[in-house]
Formats: C-alpha cells, sequence, structure tokens
C-alpha cells in the first residue's frame, strides 16, 4: 500500500510538472476588450486595444490579436512591435506561433538587433534561435555597409548572415555583386560565391570571380576560380586606358603598400603593354610592378612593350603618372625587336641585367650589365644595311624616334660587322645564345574571348565608373 502511494504521489507531481509547464508555455494576453467565440469547433478570442500579449521573454503589443487557443498561435494586427531582449520586429501585421516560438509577416518586416537593421517583405523570426529568415526584397543596414538581397537567414547571436539570389554589399569603398554571400559582421570576415563583381571606384578597379574570401581584420582579400581584373586608368594626356589581369588567384593585401598579388597562369594586357608569368606583385603606393619566375615555372616571365619582347627571371616595372617610367630585368635578361619591315630581322640583347628608362615619347635609354651580347640590323636611307654584332661588360643604348641612336660599350667591347650580302636570307643564323620568341601575346580580344558574362558586365557598370572617373588621375 505505501509503495502505491509513492506511485501515485510520483505520477501526481509528474502531472503537475507538466501542466505547469504547457500554461508557461501559453501565449499570456490583455487588452482594452475582450471577445470569445467558437468558430468550426475551434476556441478563438479576439483582444481589442492596447493589446499586449506576453510568452516567456517574448512580448508583444499591437492594436488587435486573434488568439487561436487550441492552436497557442495569435493573428497580429495593426501596429505590431515584437520584442525579445535586444530583438525588436515591427510589422502592420503578422503572426506568431506559440509552441515554437516563431514570428512571421508577409506585409512588410523590420528587425533590429541594435547593431544591423533588417527590411524585407517577407520574414520569419525564430525566437529560440535566435535566427531570422527574409525573403523578397531583403535590406540589412549596419554601421559600415548596406546588404540587399533576395533571401537572408540571419544567425544573431553569432552576427552572421547568409545571403542568396541577386547580392549586393556596398560599403564607402567598394561594392560586391554574387549569387550568394556569408557575412560575420564581428569580424568582417566574408565569403561569396558565383558570378562575382567587385567594383572600387576610388582604385578604379572591377573585378570579376566566382569566389571571393575577404577577411576584413587582417585586410586580406583573395578572388579564385576564374578570377579577372579590369582598372580605368587616366593618361597623362586625358585618354581613358584600360588594364586587364585574369590568374588563377588573386590576393590583395590592403596594408601600407596596398599590395595585389596575381597568381599562376597570369595574363595582363595595357594598351601597348602585355605580359605572361608565373606571378606578379603589383603595388599601388609607389606605382610598382614585379613579375618572377617561381620555382615551379617552366617559362620566366615574358612582357611585350610595343614591337619590344622583354625576359627575365624577374621584372620590376615602375611607373610614373600612370606612364612606364623604368624596367628593370634581373637574371638571364634579354630583349628583342623586331622589324617592322622583315619578320626574320630582330634585333637582340642581352646580359645578366638590363635597366630600360622612358620618358614621353617612348624608350629613352637602355642599360646592360654582365655578358653583354648584341645584334643590331645597320639601315641607310631606310635600306637594309648589314648587322653589328657586339660583346662587351656592359653597355648603354640610346634612342631617338624610337630607333637606335648611339650604342656605346665597356669592359672589351668586340665588334663584327657583316656585310648585307652575307645576311640576306641567312637572318635565322644571326642570333643570340638565348634567342627565342614567344608566341602566346596576350590580348584584350582573347582575354575577352568566351567571357561574354563579363563583357554584359562591363558595358552595363563599368562605362559608368569609366564616366565618373574619367577626370580623376
Amino acid at each position: 500500500m505505501k509503495q502505491f502511494l509513492l506511485i501515485l504521489i510520483s505520477l501526481i507531481s509528474i502531472e503537475a510538472n507538466l501542466f505547469a509547464q504547457t500554461e508557461d508555455n501559453r501565449i499570456q494576453v490583455v487588452g482594452d476588450s475582450l471577445l470569445g467565440k467558437t468558430i468550426n469547433g475551434e476556441s478563438i478570442r479576439e483582444v481589442h486595444g492596447n493589446v499586449v500579449m506576453t510568452q516567456g521573454a517574448v512580448r508583444i503589443t499591437c492594436d488587435k490579436a486573434i488568439q487561436y487557443l487550441a492552436r497557442n498561435e495569435a493573428e497580429l494586427i495593426g501596429r505590431v512591435v515584437v520584442v525579445q531582449d535586444s530583438i525588436i520586429i515591427k510589422t502592420s501585421r503578422g503572426y506568431y506561433y506559440g509552441d515554437t516560438k516563431i514570428a512571421f509577416s508577409n506585409v512588410g518586416i523590420f528587425l533590429t538587433d541594435g547593431h544591423v537593421n533588417l527590411n524585407s517583405k517577407n520574414g520569419y523570426y525564430y525566437f529560440d534561435e535566435k535566427r531570422s529568415y527574409f525573403y523578397e526584397d531583403v535590406k540589412l543596414h549596419d554601421s559600415l555597409s548596406n546588404l540587399s538581397t533576395n533571401k537572408l537567414t540571419y544567425f544573431d547571436d553569432d552576427d552572421k548572415a547568409v545571403a542568396v539570389g541577386n547580392v549586393q554589399v556596398s560599403d564607402t569603398s567598394s561594392t560586391i555583386f554574387a549569387d550568394s554571400l556569408i557575412h560575420y559582421r564581428n569580424t568582417k570576415t566574408t565569403f561569396a560565391f558565383n558570378n562575382i563583381r567587385i567594383y572600387d571606384p576610388s582604385n578604379r578597379l572591377a573585378i570579376f570571380g566566382n569566389k571571393l574570401e575577404d577577411y576584413g581584420e587582417k585586410n586580406y582579400s583573395k578572388i579564385t576560380d576564374k578570377p579577372f581584373l579590369v582598372r580605368i586608368d587616366t593618361l597623362s594626356n586625358g585618354a581613358l586606358d584600360t588594364l586587364i589581369i585574369s590568374a588563377k588567384m588573386l590576393e590583395s593585401f590592403d596594408d601600407s603598400l596596398k599590395k595585389m598579388i596575381a597568381t599562376d597562369s597570369v595574363k595582363i594586357v595595357r594598351k601597348n603593354f602585355a605580359s605572361i608569368n608565373g606571378e606578379t606583385k603589383f603595388y599601388q603606393k609607389n606605382d610598382q610592378i614585379q613579375t618572377f619566375k617561381r620555382e615551379s615555372d617552366v617559362n620566366p616571365p615574358v612582357i611585350w612593350n610595343e614591337e619590344a619582347q622583354l625576359v627575365g627571371d624577374s621584372i620590376k616595372i615602375y611607373l610614373k603618372d600612370n606612364r612606364l617610367d623604368q624596367m628593370d630585368i634581373n637574371a638571364n635578361a634579354s630583349i628583342i625587336t623586331s622589324n617592322k619591315d622583315s619578320i626574320y630581322r630582330f634585333d637582340q640583347l642581352s646580359g645578366k641585367r638590363i635597366k630600360m628608362f622612358f620618358d614621353d615619347k617612348g624608350l629613352n635609354r637602355t642599360e646592360v650589365y654582365g655578358n653583354v651580347l648584341s645584334i643590331y640590323y645597320m639601315y641607310e636611307d631606310g635600306e637594309p644595311n648589314g648587322l653589328l654584332k657586339s660583346s662587351s661588360e656592359q653597355a648603354k643604348i640610346y634612342f631617338k624616334d624610337k630607333t637606335v641612336a648611339d650604342v656605346r660599350l665597356y669592359g672589351k667591347p668586340v665588334s663584327e660587322y657583316h656585310p648585307e650580302n652575307l645576311i640576306i636570307g641567312k637572318e635565322k643564323d644571326f642570333t643570340i645564345p638565348t634567342f627565342r620568341i614567344y608566341s602566346d601575346k596576350p590580348t584584350k580580344e582573347n582575354l575577352l574571348f568566351k567571357r561574354k558574362d563579363i563583357l554584359k558586365y562591363l558595358m552595363k557598370d563599368i562605362q559608368y565608373y569609366a564616366g565618373k572617373l574619367s577626370t580623376k588621375k
């Protein structure tokens, strides 16, 4: 008998606890007036005027509420405000599900947690999870940026936003477009995916790709999966020029040097300048470009400048007022210049190191150091007149009107003149040991080939920035 009483007391205690939990989970509603009725066998309570609805930490105010008692749900009408801790939700009409603690509206909804503001046509908020799901015309705003998208899931505790469909994120310096995006507000970390477009008007940049990783606290970002960069430059004469870069990876370091690195299968085109290489570094602050031959690279960096082909294990380019100012070619350096009147006649120059100096008119002077070898074709009154083959330890070559005006050799100079009658038809026999013509010179046309999506966006968007920035230098 004693055992039976103990079991009965336990059952009564369990039942009381379950009942208490059920009561705690019920939506509590007060207002100016209350009307109870039954529709289709369901008990309904209408509350009018200064409605206050509570459930645990959730507090709701509105003008009118229709409470469905059995379902533990309520329809909210007029100046609806839902609050839990720092979460504030506002709408003109919504719905609250008491059993799952979910609020919903499809007539326009606003949410803030004190850090971000969210607006959308439709939205759910999951109070137990502190998670919101908004869709259709979604906009998120915080102190640093604005985001718009088709669908957004926001995790309040993690300050994490997941956006899908027509994503656009703007801040004071740039705008990002993507198919989808994940953003962590606290660490300023962003991951974007597919059809990425980044516009940076202050630097006149448009960058395309399919995967972006941006680490704001580290001032570092990278784009992989077909990255492609277009930069609009204003030349000293006011004309616009376009720099195009493609690679397998683009990295940006927003540090004191403001450095960008293009890695693997790098192709660069700008007006009369082009390059293929394994790695290129761009230093925005001091207008410098460096390209290198990596250990894994089969070929060294190759640069084409007008009619000249430049090759070396590393090449440094210095710019001034958006024009070429100096170029240094280090280790296994060579310059091969084609002749427009003969496809087989190449002026050739090689050495351990070559330095080229430019002015407003073009190449002004070339200096060569270490094991200098050169072959220059001679002309008299525009007609071929043999060639001069030379060697020395150092050399200086001066140019005028894009042609050689003076050559000075230093350190055991040796020169050989070969008359025209011994050269004609045998031009291929006169080459330096490192002679090689690279045929895969990139052009704007072949870089943009099969990139019709980029062309579409360029036509639509980049012209706006080009026009806006055409007067900036």
